[in-house]
This record gives C-alpha cells, sequence and structure tokens, in this order.
C-alpha cells in the first residue's frame, strides 16, 4: 500500500451502503462515504474524476450485471466494490452462488483499475446481525480470500466497535447515518495510505443513557410501520427499493456511464454541484 498516494479517478459500485442512503442532503439527495471520499480526493488532485453507479435494492447478480463491465470500461484508478450482504438477508439466500458471482465481479474489476477495494461491510448489533452472521462472516471470508489472490485491499468495517453502535444506525436500522458514513469514508481514506484525518475513526462513541421502555416501543412500532412492512411487501411481491433507479452517474438516455469532475478542486463542494465529463 502507497503512503499518502494520488488517485486521480473513482469508480464506487454496489447498492444502497454505497449509494449514500440515510447521509441525506438538503434537496433530497443522498451523499454517502463515496462521496465524501472523493471529495478528499479531489482536493488533492487537479483534475480528479469521480462515478458512483450504485444503486439501492441491488442483489450481487444485477450488481454484476449492470454496473461492473461499465465500471471496468472506465478504467480508473480505484474501483470500490460492496456487496452480496442484501442476498445475506433474504430468507432463501444460495451462498455458493453468491460467493460465484461476487468472484465474477472481482476477477472482472481488479484488472481493470490500478486498486480494487472491497470491504467488510458494518453490523449493527442487534436480533438481525446475530440471525444473519453466520451468512455475513462467510460472505466476508470470501471477501478475504479474492482480495488476497486479486491484490484488492479490504476496509474491515466489521470489526470496527464504533460502526457496530445503533446510534450510527438511521431508524430504518439497515443504514448508517451521516456520522457513520463519515467514519467509513475515513476508513477508506486511509486504507488506501492517506495520512489520517480521524485517526479515531474505529472508537466507540461515549456511553448514553439508555431509554426507556415507552421510547424503545415507539421507536420498534415506528420502524415496523414505516420499514419493516413495507420491506416485507416488496419481498412478497418481489419488487425492489432500485427498481427503475440508475446510479448517479449514468444516462439511462445514453446507456453509458460519465464521470464528474469539480470545478474547482480546492473547494470541490459537494458532488451533487460537479460538472459533467463527456457525453
Amino acid at each position: 500500500m502507497q503512503t499518502n498516494p494520488t488517485h486521480t479517478s473513482l469508480v464506487a459500485v454496489g447498492d444502497s451502503f454505497t449509494e449514500g442512503m440515510s447521509d441525506l442532503l438538503p434537496d433530497g439527495s443522498y451523499r454517502g462515504w463515496a462521496d465524501v471520499l472523493a471529495g478528499r480526493m479531489a482536493a488533492r488532485t487537479p483534475g480528479f474524476r469521480y462515478a458512483k453507479l450504485a444503486v439501492r435494492g441491488k442483489l450481487i447478480k444485477q450488481i454484476v450485471d449492470e454496473q461492473v463491465d461499465l465500471a471496468a470500461a472506465m478504467r480508473p484508478d480505484v474501483i470500490t466494490l460492496v456487496g452480496g450482504l442484501n442476498d445475506t438477508l433474504r430468507p432463501k439466500c444460495d451462498m455458493d452462488r453468491v460467493r460465484g458471482l461476487l468472484t465474477e465481479a472481482v476477477e472482472r474489476l481488479a484488472p481493470s483499475c490500478k486498486q480494487l477495494v472491497l470491504m467488510r461491510s458494518p453490523g449493527r448489533q442487534g436480533p438481525v446481525l446475530e440471525r444473519f452472521r453466520p451468512r455475513m462472516e462467510e460472505l466476508f471470508a470470501c471477501v478475504d480470500e479474492l482480495a488476497e489472490r486479486h491484490g484488492a485491499l479490504v476496509v474491515d468495517l466489521y470489526g470496527a466497535p464504533s460502526l457496530s453502535d445503533p446510534r450510527m444506525w438511521d431508524v430504518d436500522r439497515l443504514h448508517l447515518t451521516t456520522e457513520g458514513h463519515r467514519r467509513v469514508a475515513e476508513a477508506v481514506w486511509q486504507t488506501l495510505g492517506y495520512e489520517a484525518e480521524d485517526a479515531e475513526w474505529r472508537t466507540p462513541m461515549p456511553p448514553s443513557a439508555s431509554p426507556g421502555w415507552l421510547a424503545r416501543r415507539t421507536a420498534d412500532v415506528r420502524f415496523t410501520r414505516q420499514h419493516l412492512l413495507p420491506w416485507i411487501g416488496r419481498r412478497l411481491t418481489g419488487r425492489s427499493s432500485g427498481d427503475g433507479r440508475t446510479g448517479a452517474h449514468f444516462s439511462a438516455e445514453l446507456g453509458k456511464a460519465f464521470w464528474v469532475t469539480p470545478a474547482d478542486h480546492t473547494n470541490p463542494g459537494p458532488v451533487t454541484d460537479w460538472r459533467q465529463v463527456g457525453p
């Protein structure tokens, strides 16, 4: 791994974790760790280019079919790939198939970039994590094996105490808060070899008083009504939150991905304000 490297381009591939839910901006769009990371990289490198292809709700087969070839064709310095966790949360999950598809993705992406970055995704403390932990750890073992075989970097978010804290997770209990995304960006930043801006990103949050019984039950009811029941409904009807959506930097009209770059690399600003490069 280089120390304080210079990367001129980044492509982010994956699902809602990389799209940026629930790091909501005032205009209603999502930012997320990948945009934060791109902003940091752009501030160091004039002419830096970025493309986020990730789409919420995507399973690993959809990521392979819809994003991998696009990312490989762009031949960036860095590609981040996070996928497969949505599969592990499905009642019927063929882990052999998931491992095979993840292997296919890595084999196609690794030769097309200077550095491929994989992740062991974070897990929120609670019964959901305990129920699906064996599948998640099987997925992460595959990630580690593929990284070693193909020279990819692995960002270990699963082993970070700070990111298992329920306070780092949004009310939907599936997506990180803005602070959680910031810490993920810091983790990837350091893994790529940049000098730490927050050396304590793994450090747990200070203890706080536990909410009372009524507050917990109220939160459970809100979670069930607003998030769990709609999620179950989509599973039963074969729908996905990503249906009809494309990556932030993909033109459905042209059928191709595109780059964005800041007007001023010394003050990149939000990625949503960057200008498109090319068609």
